[in-house]
């Protein structure tokens, strides 16, 4: 099936009795019983399928973990509470067996830098930092590092850069490392990483794959050979996403194909105009001829669609001429996510990059001018004219 078949049947439809429900029931209960002791105990073992306690399985939850596998092409899934905990948990996943050590993009989502370097460091997992879109040099860090793991985002988070999956793919199996992509900014529909030679994915389901801005959850899909490992946390350390959230998120991706395709349908009218903008110093946008990985771009994501995250810097601006330009905004959505239906903004060293110091901001390219737009499904003029009187 293709993916937008996907997204509206995977994982819906599992017959409970004599009956079928047209979508997956929300299933509150915290535990389980039958009409025999026996049955339960197989359960418990893991000897026959079924549930016994929340923490170890909930049906609404499985089949919002049945449809992101199906999407992303991967063997099982746990849906976790947060992006950042499902990160958390295919972090621990990987490294379970291997040296604890990770060689990570140094373009990366604020929280993600600080839970490498403030939580795991601390327990003694090293990481070093490595410019993903530079091949030797990162070939160079996992020869030196060894690492047990190599962390990247699909589309980094906020300047838009965008590695080469498949040859990195390549490296993490060479130096024997388990390959973590987080695909939340471009979504299955764009790539899927687990086809280029990742062993897990993560998305934050806030994003574009609930879409609508009343969920917090998060999602990591992985191959056959991590699976069992990755359940075994879920059912220990209980990350789990509640069954409400599940629904919601499940709800949400069925439309998502949809969403995205006019996202990047608006972001491309969006970035293109940015970049004639005369306040407009430059635009981030992985759809733009002149991005600095046209070559990747054009060979790993689908023609026309770049995703929906635009950054772009304003000229001779600081923060407070970031924030009047922020406030003077009528439309588009002043808020800390990406990827709902309405168009957002926010300021990365005020929000995603707050935890940073300006020296790594400015490291990572993160200047005080910088501004990240997030387009939603609007008409896509209503969105210039808004941008227009801000700048204006």
């Amino acid at each position: 099936m293709r993916i937008h078949t996907k997204a509206v049947h995977a994982g819906d439809r599992k017959k409970p009795g004599d009956f079928i429900p047209v979508t997956t029931p929300i299933y509150t209960a915290a535990s389980y019983f039958y009409e025999r002791l026996e049955k339960l105990d197989r359960i418990f073992a893991r000897e026959e399928e079924g549930y016994c306690y929340a923490r170890y399985g909930n049906p609404t939850s499985a089949a919002l973990e049945e449809l992101i596998a199906a999407l992303e092409n991967g063997a099982g899934a746990l849906a976790c509470c947060s992006g950042m905990m499902a990160l958390q948990t295919a972090l621990l996943c990987a490294l379970a067996d291997r040296p604890k050590r990770v060689v990570a993009a140094e373009a990366l989502y604020g929280a993600t830098v600080t839970l490498l370097n403030s939580v795991l460091e601390p327990l003694g997992v090293q990481t070093r930092f490595v410019d993903p879109c530079d091949l030797a040099a990162v070939e160079q860090a996992m020869a030196e590092h060894r690492p047990g793991c190599l962390l990247v985002e699909t589309i980094s988070n906020p300047l838009l850069r965008v590695p080469a999956l498949d040859r990195l793919g390549e490296l993490a199996r060479r130096f024997d490392a388990c390959f973590i992509v987080d695909n939340t900014f471009a979504t299955p529909l764009l790539v899927r990483p687990i086809e280029l030679g990742a062993d897990f994915v993560v998305h934050s389901a806030t994003k574009y794959l609930a879409g609508h801005g009343d969920v917090l959850g998060g999602l990591v899909v992985c191959r056959g050979e991590f699976l069992e490992t990755l359940r075994a946390l879920g059912r220990t350390c209980g990350p789990v996403l509640g069954a409400f959230e599940s629904y919601l998120t499940m709800r949400g991706i069925k439309t998502f194909p949809l969403r995205v395709e006019r996202q990047c349908a608006n972001a491309r009218t969006v970035a293109a105009w940015l970049k004639r903008h005369p306040r407009v110093e430059r635009v981030h946008y992985p759809g733009d001829p002149d991005h600095p990985d046209a070559a990747t771009v054009s060979r790993l994501l689908p023609e026309g669609l770049y995703g929906g995250m635009i950054s772009f810097e304003i000229r001779d601006a600081g923060r407070e001429e970031v924030f009047a330009f922020m406030d003077r905004l009528r439309l588009i959505v002043r808020a800390t996510s990406l990827g709902d239906v309405h168009t957002m903004i926010l300021y990365p060293a005020m929000s995603s990059h707050r935890e940073l110091s300006p020296r790594q901001r400015q490291r990572m390219g993160i200047g005080d001018n910088l501004v990240r737009l997030s387009v939603g499904i609007e008409a896509p003029e209503d969105i210039l004219e808004d941008l227009e009187q801000a700048l204006s």
